[in-house]
C-alpha cells in the first residue's frame, strides 16, 4: 500500500514541512507492473504475498479489478508491504519501502512453477527476497519464458540472476548504482557484459536501448504536464513487457511504453493512474515515430 503525502517541496534531512494532502493508494512495484501489463492488454498472473491486515484485502481486490489473476498471491500473518511516498509540486517523488508480507516469499509456492511455465514472460522486481526472484528466474529459463528484471530497489545482483535475465530495465539511478557509470550509454555498455539486452529509463529524457552486436537506440519521452511520477517506471515496464511479448521491435515497443508512462504521470496515484490499451494506442498514433529518435 502506498502511503502518499503531497507537498510543495520534499523535506530535507531534519526538516518538517506541511503537506496539503495524504492518500492511501494500492501499489507495490510487482502489483503496479502487473496492473500496467494487464491494462496494456496482457494476460497477467501475480506471484507474491499480502498480509492479513486491513490493507491485504484491498490490495487483492485492486489486482482482481484490473483482471490480474491472484491465484498465486498468498496471504501471510502480519502486515502487508507499504511504501511511504512524498510527492512534490514538480511531480518528483522519494520512496521508502517496508517489505512486510513480501519478505516472507523466499521461494516458489505450490503451482508457481507451472504458472511461470505457462507464461511467455516473467516480469521480476526486487521487492521480494532475492531467493524467490532467483527461483522464479530459474523456472523461467527451464521452461523457455523470457525474463525481464527491474533491479529496484537497487542492490548488488548475484551473477546467477544476471545470467538468467534476458532484458534488464533499470532507471538511470539504478544503472549508475549497479555499474558505477553515471553516463547512461556507458552504463548500458557495462550491462552488456552480463545481460544480452538492456533498456535504461531516463525520465523526461526518454529511454536508451542497447543490445550485444547492435547500435544503441534512444527513444524520446512523450511530453505531458507531470502531476505524479510515482508509477511512471512501473507503467513503462509493464507496457514494454506486453509489447515485447507480442513481438514488437524494441524501439517501437519503447515508444509505445513511453506513451503509457506519459499518461500515468499526468494523473495522481500509482495503479489508479495507469492507462488502458486503447488510450496508449491513441496517444501512440499521434506521438513521434521511434525512427525520429536521436
Amino acid at each position: 500500500m502506498d502511503l502518499v503525502a503531497y507537498v510543495a517541496a520534499a523535506p530535507r534531512r531534519g526538516e518538517t514541512v506541511s503537506g496539503r494532502e495524504f492518500r492511501t493508494v494500492p501499489g507495490g512495484k510487482g502489483a503496479n507492473q502487473a496492473i500496467a501489463a494487464a491494462r496494456a492488454g496482457g494476460s497477467v498472473t501475480m506471484i507474491g504475498a499480502v498480509g492479513d491486515d486491513e490493507f491485504g484485502p484491498r490490495l487483492r481486490a485492486t489486482l482482481n479489478e484490473a483482471r490480474v489473476d491472484t491465484v498465486g498471491l498468498r496471504t501471510e500473518p502480519g502486515p502487508s508491504g507499504i511504501a511511504h511516498i512524498v510527492v512534490d509540486d514538480e511531480g518528483g517523488n522519494s520512496i521508502v519501502v517496508v517489505p512486510g508480507a513480501n519478505g516472507t516469499v523466499t521461494g516458489l509456492g505450490e503451482g508457481d512453477e507451472q504458472r511461470i511455465a505457462d507464461a511467455d514472460t516473467l516480469l521480476m522486481q526486487l521487492e521480494l527476497p532475492l531467493e524467490a526472484v532467483l527461483a522464479g528466474a530459474r523456472a523461467a529459463r527451464a521452461h523457455g519464458a523470457r525474463t525481464v528484471l527491474t533491479p529496484a530497489p537497487a542492490c548488488p545482483l548475484p551473477d546467477e540472476l544476471l545470467s538468467l535475465t534476458d532484458l534488464l530495465v533499470p532507471n538511470e539511478h539504478e544503472a549508475a548504482a549497479l555499474t558505477g557509470h553515471h553516463e547512461p550509454l556507458a552504463a548500458a555498455r557495462a550491462f552488456l557484459d552480463v545481460v544480452p539486452e538492456v533498456v535504461i529509463t531516463l525520465g523526461a529524457a526518454g529511454s536508451l536501448y542497447a543490445a550485444r552486436n547492435a547500435e544503441p537506440v534512444s527513444v524520446p519521452a512523450v511530453a505531458v504536464r507531470a502531476v505524479d511520477s510515482t508509477a511512471a517506471g512501473d507503467t513503462f515496464v509493464g507496457a514494454l513487457a506486453v509489447a515485447v511479448g507480442e513481438g514488437w521491435p524494441m524501439p517501437r515497443a519503447m515508444a509505445w511504453a513511453a506513451g503509457a508512462a506519459a499518461l500515468s504521470v499526468s494523473r495522481r496515484g500509482a495503479a489508479s493512474s495507469m492507462p488502458h490499451r486503447a488510450e496508449i494506442d491513441a496517444l501512440h498514433r499521434t506521438a513521434p515515430h521511434p525512427r525520429e529518435a536521436p
